[in-house]
């Protein structure tokens, strides 16, 4: 859903509108919070919030799958490195 300039409202106006601004955002609509004239907060819908932590762990997940996928590549091609080899290039101590 699209930002309009409606839905950008500065900080000291969010105590008179509360009410009708998180009705607004229980319908749908998302509200940025301006501070100073810059962005402060987002007034958003838990549900709508609950679904953007979903989808950021789903991109976390499909970024670890495709460097395990790269790896993997690596493996099969032969590009693969010893512990001592790995500690030399990257200059890792050995934990005693």
């Amino acid at each position: 859903m699209a930002i309009t300039s409606k839905d950008i409202v500065p900080l000291n106006q969010v105590r008179a509108w509360f009410t009708e601004l998180a009705e607004e955002v229980r319908a749908g609509s998302e509200k940025i919070i301006t501070r100073n004239g810059e962005s402060y907060v987002a007034l958003v819908d838990p549900r709508r919030l609950d679904h953007y932590h979903r989808l950021e762990r789903e991109q976390i997940h499909l970024l670890l799958l495709e460097e395990a996928s790269k790896g993997w590549e690596d493996v099969e091609q032969g590009r693969t490195l010893s512990v001592a080899q790995a500690r030399a290039k990257y200059k890792v101590a050995k934990k005693r």
